[in-house]
């Protein structure tokens, strides 16, 4: 196990995210989350709504600098 996936928050643990366009392409899960129990990797288009939710979790996604 790598040791940034040691330290790194678990994927898809929390419903709710906020984000920036630093954070941009948006994926889920985000790539300082621990990988080893989340889906597939998936790009949100949130761009040009300011807010995304993953297919795959539910996870919701909101742009704070929209």
């Amino acid at each position: 196990m790598k040791q940034q996936d040691v330290n790194a928050d678990k994927a898809c643990m929390s419903k709710k995210y906020q984000v920036t366009r630093q954070d941009l392409p948006l994926s889920c899960p985000m790539p300082d989350m621990a990988l080893w129990n989340a889906h597939p990797k998936v790009y949100l288009p949130i761009e040009k709504t300011g807010i995304a939710t993953c297919p795959y979790c539910g996870a919701y996604y909101m742009l704070t600098d929209f």
